[in-house]
C-alpha cells in the first residue's frame, strides 16, 4: 500500500510554527459560510498533509471521506496529468468514453443498472429525488406521494435534499421545503407503522455519516427492502460517504446482502475530483427521457477518467480486507483510548461518542498534528485514506491520545 514518508512522526518531529494571519477572515472576499478552521494545506502525500508554515499532519479525516487514495496518490496523480493533457471537457451533448467506462466499472461492481453522473453528492441525491417523483407521478398516476427519511440522515443541501434531511437548522432557514415523513433510524416497526401504498420512496443511509456515525442495525436494510417491495416503493441508498470501499466492502449496503432501487454516489469516487453518480435500477432508469434533467459538467472526461483510476486501485486484490483489517485495529485503538465509551462504524469510517461536542478535542487533535472531524453533536468522526498503514494507525491513536490528555 502507499503511504506517507512520515510514519511514526512525533511532535518533535514536526514543531509548531507560528501561525499567519495573512488573510483574516474580516478581509476575505468569500462568503462567510463556513466555520474553518486557521489552517491553510498548501501540499500533501500519501496520508499526510503540510500546511503554509511546513508543518505537517497525520490526515485522519480526508477531505470528509474524499481522499479515498491519500494525497497526491501516483497513479491518480499519472491519469489527471494524462488525461488533462488530452482532454478535459466536452459536455454530455457528445458520448463520452471515460464515463461510458466507468459507468461500466460502477455496475459491475453494484447491481444491474444504468448510470448517471453529476458533480457531487448533493446533487446525486436530487436525481434521485426526480426519479421517486416521476415513478409516483407516472407510474402510479400520482398516488404515490410520501416520502420517508431518517432523524440524524443527511442528503445534502440543495431544496430537494434538503428536504429528506431532518436537521432542522439545516432546514428551517429555507422553508417551506417539500414535504417528507422523518422516523427514527434503525426502527423498523416504526417505518412498518408508517409505509402505505401512497409512499413513493424510502431514503436511508446504511450508516449516517453526518448525523453521529450511526449504523443501521442488523436485518434494518432488509427490512427496508422488504417494505417497499410489498408497497411498490424505491429504496434509495445514499452511499455518498459510504461507497468505494469506505466500510471494508464495496458499497456499504452489501454487508447486509440488499439491492436497492437507486444507489447515490460521490465523495470518494473521484479521490478529490469533484463527481457525483446514481445508480438505477431499469425500471427507474427508463423513467428518465431526454430532456428531463441534465448537467453541464456531470460526468466529463477528467472526473470519469479519476473515477475509473480510484475504481482500479480499490479493486486490486486484498485491498478491501485491508481497509477491513486497518478498521479493526483502529476501532481497538479508540476503545483503549476512551474506554466506556461507543466507538461506531465499519471499516474506516468510525465515530466516537463523547459526552461533550468535539470541537475542543479536534483542536487538540490538531495541536498534536492530527487531523479529526466532527459528526453529529457530540460524536467525534475518523474517516482517514484507505491506504494508512499500520504504523499510520498506530500514530493515529497514539496522536489522539496525547490530544485528549491536553483536554485533562
Amino acid at each position: 500500500m502507499a503511504t506517507g514518508s512520515m510514519v511514526g512522526a512525533t511532535m518533535a518531529d514536526t514543531p509548531a510554527a507560528p501561525q499567519t494571519d495573512a488573510h483574516p477572515a474580516a478581509q476575505s472576499c468569500l462568503v462567510q459560510n463556513y466555520g474553518r478552521q486557521d489552517i491553510r494545506f498548501v501540499r500533501g502525500e500519501g496520508c499526510w498533509l503540510t500546511d503554509d508554515q511546513g508543518r505537517r499532519y497525520l490526515d485522519a479525516f480526508a477531505g470528509v471521506a474524499v481522499c479515498a487514495l491519500g494525497h497526491a496518490h501516483p497513479a491518480l496523480v499519472e491519469t489527471i496529468r494524462r488525461q488533462v493533457g488530452v482532454l478535459v471537457h466536452t459536455s454530455n451533448h457528445y458520448h463520452i468514453v471515460e464515463q461510458e467506462r466507468l459507468a461500466a466499472a460502477i455496475v459491475a461492481g453494484a447491481f444491474p443498472g444504468r448510470m448517471l453522473f453529476c458533480n457531487s453528492g448533493t446533487e446525486a441525491n436530487e436525481a434521485a429525488y426526480k426519479v421517486v417523483r416521476l415513478w409516483g407521478n407516472q407510474v402510479h398516476a400520482g398516488r404515490k406521494t410520501r416520502m420517508l427519511a431518517f432523524h440524524n440522515g443527511f442528503h445534502g443541501r440543495t431544496l430537494g435534499a434538503l428536504s429528506i434531511t431532518a436537521n432542522p437548522a439545516y432546514r428551517e432557514p429555507f422553508a417551506p421545503l417539500p414535504a417528507a415523513e422523518f422516523l427514527p433510524f434503525g426502527d423498523l416497526a416504526a417505518v412498518r407503522a408508517a409505509c402505505a401504498d401512497d409512499v413513493a420512496a424510502i431514503f436511508v443511509e446504511p450508516i449516517q455519516g453526518e448525523g453521529g456515525v450511526n449504523v443501521a442495525p442488523s436485518g434494518f436494510l432488509t427490512g427496508l427492502r422488504e417494505l417497499c417491495d410489498r408497497h411498490a416503493a424505491l429504496l434509495v441508498i445514499d452511499e455518498i460517504q459510504t461507497g468505494v470501499a469506505r466500510t471494508g466492502r464495496m458499497y456499504a449496503h452489501q454487508h447486509d446482502g440488499v439491492v436497492p432501487d437507486i444507489m447515490t454516489l460521490a465523495k470518494g469516487l473521484g479521490g478529490g475530483v469533484p463527481i457525483g453518480a446514481v445508480l438505477y435500477r431499469e425500471h427507474c432508469a427508463a423513467l428518465l427521457k431526454p430532456g428531463m434533467h441534465g448537467t453541464t459538467f456531470g460526468g466529463n472526461h477528467l472526473a470519469c477518467a479519476a473515477g475509473l483510476t480510484v475504481l482500479e486501485q480499490v479493486g486490486k486484490p486484498g485491498f478491501l480486507a485491508r481497509v477491513a483489517t486497518a478498521g479493526e485495529r483502529l476501532a481497538a485503538g479508540l476503545r483503549r483510548i476512551f474506554p466506556g465509551k461507543q466507538v461506531r462504524g465499519r471499516g474506516l469510517l468510525l465515530g466516537v461518542q463523547l459526552d461533550q461536542a468535539p470541537a475542543a478535542l479536534v483542536t487538540a487533535a490538531r495541536a498534536e498534528g492530527l487531523i479529526v472531524g466532527p459528526s453529529g453533536n457530540n460524536t467525534l468522526r475518523i474517516a482517514p485514506p484507505l491506504i494508512i498503514s499500520d504504523a499510520e494507525v498506530d500514530d493515529l491513536v497514539a496522536r489522539l491520545e496525547r490530544a485528549r490528555g491536553r483536554l485533562g
